[in-house]
């Protein structure tokens, strides 16, 4: 089974606001502060999730959606590593949407399965990246989710409306698998309609074809957003140096 994943990482990471590391300078562009290109151990966080794809003996190829200012720097630093399979970059859109759109472009037809994952999110692991795959084999599409452990409320204008159960919600994680020719058709269809989903699984969902399974994630399957999110980051990577 071919299965490709697609990186989303053309986005501005305009919520984390600033550089963390004045190192990361070294690694993009002078003055940047996206997010997918900080600093963590001294690699851009977007090399790290590659990492853990390119690990993986479930998956066939890589293929990173960037602005286009971005692909001959990344090249470079892409060439000071052996990946042990391909990884290609490709000039992504305004919008994630519009990048991942890009990606699936450039797929050969012979794809089975497609896995969007968000580029902030180094820590997936192994086995997880199995069963969403997994998954997806069987029923045709699958994401990662987790059970909220806060008390979910529906508020309008600063009140209270109702308490909603937790029972019946999962917060989405990545990564998002499906069929090739399903995916397509979805974003197809997005385009055609006007509609800008959340996610891939949002884009699925209004094809009423089949039901997206959720494979059960992981608390430490963070997607680094904001500042605070790389203490933590800095912390889970020195977990798994030591389990190394």
């Amino acid at each position: 089974m071919k299965v490709s994943v697609i990186l989303p990482a053309a986005g501005l990471g305009t919520r984390m606001g600033r550089i963390m590391d004045k190192a990361a300078d070294a690694a993009a562009p002078a003055g940047t502060s996206r997010k997918q290109f900080m600093l963590l151990d001294g690699s851009p966080i977007l090399i790290h999730t590659l990492r853990k794809f390119a690990a993986s003996s479930r998956v066939s190829e890589i293929i990173v959606a960037l602005r286009q200012e971005d692909i001959e720097w990344f090249q470079e630093l892409l060439a000071k590593e052996r990946w042990p399979k391909p990884v290609r970059l490709v000039e992504g859109g305004d919008s994630r949407q519009q990048s991942v759109e890009n990606a699936l472009a450039a797929l050969d037809a012979d794809v089975d399965l497609v896995a969007v994952h968000d580029a902030v999110r180094p820590f997936i692991e192994p086995e997880l990246i199995g069963k969403v795959i997994d998954e997806a084999a069987s029923s045709g599409a699958a994401i990662v989710g987790i059970v909220p452990v806060d008390t979910v409320k529906q508020v309008h204008l600063h009140k209270i409306r109702q308490t909603i159960s937790r029972e019946r919600l999962v917060l989405a994680q990545t990564p998002q698998v499906f069929r090739l020719e399903l995916l397509k058709r979805a974003y197809q269809r997005a385009r055609a309609d006007g509609f800008t989903g959340t996610d891939e699984s949002s884009l699925v969902e209004r094809l009423e074809e089949l039901e997206v399974s959720v494979v059960a994630g992981s608390d430490r399957n963070i997607k680094i957003t904001k500042p605070a999110d790389m203490e933590l980051a800095r912390l889970f990577l020195a977990q798994e140096t030591a389990r190394a």
